[in-house]
């Protein structure tokens, strides 16, 4: 028997309002810390390697328990899952704020992104149970993307503000009270759900899908940072070969972890691998955006976010028009059209060329940011939706993990093209005179090529801050020429596997008839 999708009430969409709040925060939380690191350098003295492990460490513990937190909350329940978490979070965020050593900020940090792993999963997989109707999860998805969008402008704004007037660890207490709103209010507005049917953890599978994520997100940093090495090589080896271990044991449990079965659905798989490629497209040349703005064109972070502001402005907007498209325009031809925009964003910001061109800049971000917004809301959607019900936590682990493998992906080979290109072009162009370490350092990164130019001083530090500009300028269009040809293929792998679905039905109610 078929059950009629219940349109969801007061209740769900205030719960959904709470659903909001980590991943504002975790948003948030991801592009503060940058701006904090030349203050807690000089408050803790951390060695290279042990900043290094400050800035990755979130990264790696989210990645890697995100599988396994998202199953752990089909069994145990999302919303104590979500709560339990939302503790955990507050106190390391609390320890992390108030650390005396690097050591001691490694390992909060750490916590940080094993609480951080039981947020993501919990809310996307309560947005799948609370909201049956089609059309009112889409604009339920699409208010959760948000507060993505803004939680990554205000970081920057926010942190910097923080900055001004206190001290570094400040930037970490912005968790505690969203913590505490979203454990008053999460009881009251959000129901439990959980797989009735469904069997213990499974430690062993646990333990080898955090293996592999954390070898595969861990070479794939190492090779971006420091090039194609053995080390890294092996790492992300071990890290396939442990994976392919677990992908065997899944099939072969009467009641897996990770219920394999979910990529047969091919809506599931394409939605998947569309949403990793769109990510990897991006990231390569929008993580370049804010080192263009502040090294190339000599902007505080504080004025390079409020340039990006007007980009995520219109993202906000155009994301609330995606629900009203998805009802007149079936998901693959939205998707590959959204897709087809980004392309050409990309290819905008690959004309930005000094402050004289910054509007072509903003104009790409600008259509970027639009044009991917029907990827990642359908996808995301379709992720969840096409998962049964009680699979929900491990469908909604999946979307995500396939965003951070993304981001690594864009990371480390897109970005180590920018780098390779960066280093031959200033190659080219430092003065024949300069001293070989003082040239290391400077082919190094574009910061250190600043700092050179800034101690030399006269001609020949102005022709090395020329050089240098010139050359972060051309990998940043490399790497945006790259996403252009990325997304457009994606566009067509979309169009393709994706034509099969129809737009979502006209008779469902209407997301603001079911609030009202």
């Amino acid at each position: 028997m078929t059950t009629t999708p219940r349109p969801a009430g007061k209740r769900e969409w205030w719960g959904l309002a709470v659903l909001v709040l980590p991943t504002l925060l975790l948003a948030l939380d991801m592009t503060v810390l940058h701006l904090a690191v030349p203050h807690l350098s000089a408050d803790l003295k951390p060695t290279s390697a042990q900043l290094l492990w400050i800035l990755d460490i979130y990264g790696f513990m989210i990645a890697g328990f995100l599988i396994t937190m998202g199953t752990l909350g089909d069994r145990i329940g999302r919303r104590k899952l979500l709560l339990t978490g939302a503790v955990a979070f507050a106190i390391a965020s609390v320890l992390a704020a108030f650390s005396t050593t690097a050591e001691m900020l490694i390992v909060t940090r750490a916590l940080l992104g094993v609480a951080g792993a039981t947020l993501m999963p919990s809310t996307l997989s309560l947005i799948r149970n609370m909201f049956e109707v089609d059309r009112e999860r889409t604009v339920a998805i699409t208010v959760w993307m948000t507060g993505f969008i803004v939680g990554s402008a205000l970081g920057p704004l926010v942190g910097g503000a923080l900055l001004e007037f206190f001290w570094w660890g400040s930037v970490f207490l912005l968790g505690v009270p969203v913590m505490l709103l979203l454990l008053l209010a999460g009881p009251f507005l959000l129901p439990e759900f959980r797989d009735e049917y469904t069997a213990k953890l499974d430690f062993t599978s646990s333990l080898m899908s955090i293996g592999t994520f954390l070898g595969v997100i861990y070479g794939l940093k190492d090779m971006a940072r420091n090039g194609v090495s053995l080390t890294a090589l092996v790492v992300i080896f071990l890290g396939l070969l442990i994976g392919y271990l677990f992908i065997r044991r899944q099939r072969r449990l009467l009641v897996p972890m990770f219920d394999m079965a979910l990529f047969m659905n091919r809506a599931f798989t394409t939605s998947v691998i569309a949403l990793m490629l769109t990510i990897l497209a991006i990231s390569g040349a929008w993580l370049m955006v804010f080192q263009y703005l502040q090294g190339v064109l000599g902007l505080s972070p504080f004025r390079a976010g409020l340039v990006m502001v007007p980009a995520t402005l219109v993202q906000v907007c155009g994301s609330l028009f995606v629900p009203w498209l998805a009802r007149r325009v079936k998901p693959g031809v939205l998707v590959s059209s959204g897709l087809l925009v980004s392309a050409v964003g990309c290819a905008l910001m690959a004309q930005a060329n000094g402050m004289d061109t910054l509007g072509f800049l903003i104009a790409g971000t600008i259509v970027l940011g639009i044009g991917v917004m029907p990827m990642v809301i359908l996808g995301t959607d379709l992720v969840v939706s096409s998962a049964p019900p009680a699979k929900a936590g491990a469908a909604a682990a999946t979307s995500e993990t396939a965003s951070e493998l993304g981001m690594a992906l864009g990371i480390a080979v897109i970005g180590s093209i920018g780098a390779a290109v960066y280093r031959l072009r200033l190659a080219d162009a430092l003065p024949k005179d300069l001293p070989a370490d003082l040239s290391m350092v400077a082919l190094d990164t574009l910061g250190g090529a600043l700092n050179i130019a800034e101690e030399l001083g006269g001609a020949q530090g102005e022709a090395i801050l020329l050089a240098a500009r010139n050359a972060f300028s051309l990998a940043l269009h490399t790497n945006a020429w790259i996403g252009a040809a990325i997304v457009a293929g994606t566009a067509v792998f979309t169009a393709l596997f994706l034509k099969h679905l129809p737009a979502q039905k006209p008779e469902e109610p209407e997301a603001d008839e079911a609030v009202a």
